[in-house]
């Protein structure tokens, strides 16, 4: 969908992707169900990979195709985005690519992959991980946000938007989207920030002080403000404002709260100093966003979505 709709918008006749099915071998691949799936082509280089969830057993599976694990950590040092969903993460994870690194899965495959990749640090409370162009998504629903993520990344926000406006209108999250774009600036080795950094992705809406996390974690703020910013190249501030923006900007295209509701809800009380805020971040401002998104979906409306 988003490849045609890239396309359109760019005034080209072909798409923004060549979308590729492939398996170890090249040959047609047996689903669980019996249904015979052809593909395009056997394992090659590619810019973004996404590991489908499957319903196997892991070793047996890695013991009759191993090439996919080379396959992989070639495929990353090169450059590739590689995406897991589902038990999907369990490759990256025999590949080595996430040890030292935050990850997610399904939650019925928490206790298997702890204990077959403890160097990998599993986050067992979030569906969203992202760090070193790896990302996991714990199931279905957040992978959507995920490739939704990717196609603001490739197409723009507005192929973004007009996607997400197609298939997740009816989606009702039992979650709260994952901060896609911070996993980056968890990789250090300062433990006591990054886990500051968890607790600001919980808490971004509470009202605190940063004496009082400083304190709380054993610093002073001046040795904590140096930490942060060595450790993650950002102000504690900034960051805190960034996570409060992109959860508001969730808000502002998937719900119909008001403004003051919206800016309540991501922890500032008033509204004005919020929309200031929003504009700084994005050069638009919290209506401009939302009308830019409902005017892409109403554009899309009158024609049928594409299935790739």
């Amino acid at each position: 969908m988003a490849a045609r709709r890239h396309g359109r918008n760019a005034s080209q006749d072909t798409s923004a992707f060549e979308i590729l099915l492939v398996s170890p071998d090249g040959k047609p691949v047996r689903s669980f169900s019996e249904v015979v799936l052809p593909v395009d082509s056997g394992l090659g280089p590619a810019d973004i990979i996404i590991l489908p969830p499957y319903w196997s057993d892991f070793q047996q599976l890695h013991r009759r195709v191993p090439q996919v694990v080379d396959w992989l950590r070639a495929q990353h040092a090169a450059g590739s985005i590689i995406c897991g969903e589902a038990m999907g993460v369990f490759w990256m994870a025999q590949a080595g690519l996430l040890d030292g690194k935050e990850a997610t899965t399904y939650w019925r495959f928490h206790r298997e992959f702890a204990e077959r990749f403890p160097q990998v640090l599993l986050n067992r409370d979030k569906h969203l991980s992202d760090a070193d162009n790896l990302y996991c998504a714990s199931g279905s629903t957040s992978a959507r946000d995920l490739y939704i993520h990717l196609i603001e990344r490739f197409c723009g926000a507005s192929v973004a938007q007009a996607v997400a406006r197609d298939i997740l209108y009816e989606v009702r999250r039992t979650y709260t989207p994952g901060r896609i774009g911070f996993g980056g600036q968890k990789l250090h080795q300062d433990l006591t920030i990054l886990q500051i950094q968890e607790w600001l992705e919980e808490h971004y809406a509470d009202k605190f002080r940063f004496e009082d996390v400083a304190r709380e974690h054993g610093m002073s703020i001046r040795n904590f403000m140096r930490r942060f910013h060595s450790a993650t190249g950002d102000k504690p501030l900034h960051y805190l404002q960034r996570l409060r923006i992109e959860t508001a900007k969730g808000l502002l295209s998937a719900t119909r709260k008001s403004i003051k509701t919206i800016s309540y809800e991501v922890g500032y009380d008033d509204a004005s100093f919020f929309a200031r805020l929003f504009r700084q971040h994005t050069e638009l401002s919290p209506n401009q966003y939302r009308r830019q998104f409902q005017r892409n979906g109403e554009r899309s409306a009158g024609s049928p979505p594409s299935l790739g």
